[in-house]
């Protein structure tokens, strides 16, 4: 017999927002209305800022919002409210105390436990604060006081049970919050609850505490899984979704954008295509940030936008270095030109960094990224697989955007065999080597081109000099053989004849 399956329409009711944007994107939406969640994280995760936003988005839309606490004062409440500047209008606050009976020991009676009586009462008192004020969404802080008076796992299981039920059949939105301070191990409300999202707080060995979330489960709805980072400031959480690129996709010209340096174009094949990605790789001092800005203003001269964010220096002696060279930072940024951040790799995450470049390519139409430097961005997160993963991620989104983005990573040591902190250079489109070598009794500088994907480009080696005029290149050093791979140690050695000299850069400023 053949069974003939046929699509059935189902109604989808519209998430409830939680007030948090990027929550919001990392549950498709919101939470699935008349449905029992768990917010679960130690002490100081930030769960009671997150449940006040859920019942604060909720009365914005006229919704009847409840606030059961068992384990903070309304007036704490109150005050961490007030902190963020919130007024709590239209969120009722119930304060469940145990009653002045069950803490007398005249009182107590001997036959029952005062526990059996206290979850009791407290069950009680719960319905009636539910049936008073008729919420359309509830959050009852915390779950550990109803677990201690539970006792047991069965008693404390049939509790949950007995609230979601109710719950659902008032078809209210409820935050269970656990602050994991009784049980840590006990998994009864991951069972019981339709999702459940986990707060977690971490403490690196040096700079702010990271926070991050991660949603466990979530029945009937796809997600975004995996950790997301958060921030906790004044005026509530900030959620920052992880970034997947693809998801993100743009059409756009793949035209080739020029430098003003005719011998720099020559060298790079004629330049450097839209929506690519360039790795500028070298040791300290050899100009990489220099190199970076003058592409950020060809960015400037197209009339388009550009941002830099720097890790490393600080951006007072940046403008000032950036006016040797005749590039004035400081007019691009006042004309819009130009958005200039500086970036504490103790104090951000990566997921925030991530949203912050995000911000300016989706709301500022900035098309020309520099990151100065990588090295900095590692510092941020010192898991190195973890800073591959991320800079692909990042790098992808941009190339698919259309924007085009310059990264500088400053290589261990001066002399010798150089490493870079990380290897990201097969994630780049075009690698840019720039070197020391020693000629004539001067130290001097080259630079080549050792990878580029979207075309050919010159396989030669050039010396190069920083001037008020920019950056000027000299013929290829065909004369010289080992400038890549000494420096200052009787190596590279020169072959050719007194004219062979000539083809370096002029001396002359």
């Amino acid at each position: 017999m053949k069974i003939e399956r046929r699509a059935v329409a189902i109604d989808t009711p519209v998430p409830a927002a939680t007030g948090i944007s990027g929550l919001d994107d990392i549950l498709s939406g919101g939470l699935t209305p008349g449905r029992v969640y768990l917010l679960e994280g130690h002490p100081g995760t930030g769960k009671t800022t997150l449940a006040t936003q859920f019942l604060m988005e909720g009365a914005a839309r006229g919704e009847a919002s409840l606030y059961i606490t068992l384990s903070e004062t309304e007036d704490e409440l109150r005050a961490s409210a007030t902190s963020h500047g919130w007024e709590l209008t239209g969120i009722e606050l119930f304060e469940l105390v145990p009653p002045e009976n069950l803490l007398d020991e005249e009182q107590q009676q001997s036959l029952l436990y005062s526990s059996d009586l206290e979850l009791g009462e407290t069950t009680k008192r719960i319905f009636e604060a539910f049936e008073r004020v008729q919420p359309v969404r509830v959050v009852l802080d915390s779950l550990s006081e109803i677990r201690l008076l539970a006792q047991s796992s069965l008693r404390y299981r049939r509790q949950i049970l007995a609230l979601k039920h109710y719950f659902a059949r008032h078809n209210a939105t409820v935050l269970m919050l656990d602050d994991l301070t009784s049980d840590s191990n006990d998994k009864t409300v991951h069972s019981v609850a339709h999702g459940v999202i986990r707060l977690e707080e971490l403490s690196p060995n040096y700079g702010a505490e990271r926070r991050r979330l991660r949603v466990t489960k979530y029945r009937g709805r796809r997600y975004r899984g995996g950790y997301h980072d958060f921030v906790i400031r004044t005026g509530g959480i900030d959620a920052f979704p992880r970034l997947v690129s693809s998801e993100h996709r743009k059409e756009f010209p793949r035209e080739v954008l020029k430098s003003k340096s005719a011998e720099l174009n020559d060298l790079m094949g004629g330049g450097v295509e839209r929506g690519s990605s360039v790795l500028i790789l070298g040791p300290a001092g050899t100009g990489k940030s220099l190199l970076a800005l003058t592409f950020v203003l060809g960015a400037a001269e197209r009339g388009e936008r550009a941002a830099l964010f720097v890790f490393d220096e600080e951006l007072g002696l940046l403008f000032n270095r950036a006016i040797g060279l005749g590039i004035d930072l400081q007019a691009m940024v006042d004309s819009g030109a130009l958005f200039v951040e500086q970036v504490d790799a103790a104090e951000l995450t990566p997921g925030e960094f991530s949203a912050r470049v995000r911000k300016h390519v989706d709301v500022d139409d900035v098309r020309t990224i520099v990151i100065d430097s990588l090295n900095g961005y590692q510092a941020a997160m010192p898991e190195e697989h973890a800073v591959v993963l991320h800079m692909h991620e990042l790098l992808q989104y941009l190339n698919r955007q259309g924007a085009t983005t310059f990264l500088t990573v400053a290589q261990h040591g001066l002399v010798g065999d150089m490493k870079a902190p990380v290897d990201v250079t097969y994630l780049a489109d075009t690698v840019i080597l720039l070197r020391y070598f020693e000629a004539v009794g001067r130290v001097r500088r080259a630079i080549s081109i050792i990878k580029k994907r979207t075309s050919s480009h010159e396989d030669t080696i050039r010396e190069f000099r920083i001037g008020s005029t920019g950056f000027r290149l000299g013929a290829p050093l065909v004369d010289f053989h080992g400038v890549l791979r000494g420096v200052l140690r009787g190596v590279p050695t020169f072959t050719g004849g007194p004219e062979g000299l000539r083809l370096m850069v002029d001396d002359t400023p």
